[in-house]
């Protein structure tokens, strides 16, 4: 049986089936070369001729046996034997580097699960949520906006105070009017402004001014605004009235007038008959069905109830 150059017995002729060496025909029926005797200096393998210590029982490189001259077990085909260096290369028996776990999976290998959720709440321990800064920063700046627009405007709050003010606080309602039961006539009466000589022009007499009677108490007179003067009758343009003529005062069925010392007189006569000669004298007097005031230079007065028309016009 053909013997290959280390020694194995093979049943090939050209290449041994143990260790794949050559056979060569020369060898094929040599027997095995002995081990090699080492004295003294370093021994050459005489599978892969590398230089191994004198001492070696194995080769470095190889594995070769120096004592019984056999190689190891061959490895896997898919495995080859490296020949490289001992510094670069590890021994067969000892699992190479790159066959631990690889840092990064390959992009065709599915990823691994999910480790579980305390990472996670350790990261949130460690700093907030990312949307939970950008609530923070906008209180913040909004907090800013609000102190700085209440700096640079201070009118803005006391206008939104008094707007809510407005809006919150129920304005009072106006008092309801009361209701006209009375009400006086005023007339440019042509014949008692001939009677009293007066010098000032008299207007064109016409239709009576009406003016509502609504207190107990009701002042006969002109305005005086320097004085606070404001009749509750007003004779207007008829300087021959005083600025206090005369009052007129209701139990809200009879009717009564009073001089206040005026500078003409109040004069009360009958709606026929001749015009009154004598003013009436001091404290009230009672005023009669039909009876008229005169006072100033033309104005006549009559103190009469108010029509329905009246009375829903003075409520609008």
């Amino acid at each position: 049986m053909p013997i290959c150059p280390a020694g194995h017995q093979t049943s090939q002729t050209d290449f041994c089936d143990i260790c794949g060496l050559p056979v060569t025909p020369g060898q094929a029926d040599q027997p095995p070369a002995p081990p090699l005797a080492v004295v003294g200096g370093p021994v050459v393998c005489p599978h892969c001729q590398t230089p191994n210590v004198a001492d070696a029982l194995f080769c470095e490189a190889c594995g070769y046996d120096f004592t019984t001259g056999t190689l190891p077990e061959p490895v896997a085909a898919s495995e080859p034997v490296s020949t490289g260096s001992t510094s670069d290369t590890p021994l067969p028996e000892k699992p190479s580097a790159p066959e631990s776990v690889p840092e990064e999976p390959a992009a065709d290998e599915p990823l691994s699960p999910p480790l579980p959720e305390e990472p996670a709440r350790n990261e949130d321990a460690i700093a907030p949520a990312p949307e939970e800064r950008p609530r923070n920063e906008d209180v913040s700046r909004r907090a800013d906006e609000v102190s700085t627009s209440s700096t640079s405007d201070p009118s803005s709050t006391s206008d939104s105070s008094s707007t809510s003010e407005s809006v919150s606080t129920p304005q009072p309602s106006a008092p309801a009017r009361p209701e006209v039961e009375w009400v006086a006539e005023l007339w440019i009466d042509p014949d008692w402004y001939a009677a009293q000589g007066s010098t000032d022009p008299l207007p064109s007499p016409g239709l009576p001014d009406i003016v509502p009677l609504v207190k107990e108490s009701n002042l006969i007179g002109r305005v005086s605004h320097s004085r606070g003067i404001f009749p509750d009758v007003d004779c207007e343009l008829d300087t021959g009235c005083s600025r206090r003529h005369a009052m007129l005062t209701t139990d809200g069925t009879r009717w009564w007038i009073e001089d206040l010392n005026s500078a003409n007189g109040t004069f009360v006569g009958a709606a026929a008959g001749p015009l009154p000669a004598m003013p009436i004298p001091q404290g009230r007097v009672e005023l009669s069905p039909g009876q008229r005031i005169y006072v100033g230079a033309w104005t006549r007065i009559v103190v009469r109830r108010a029509t329905d028309d009246e009375k829903e016009a003075f409520a609008a």
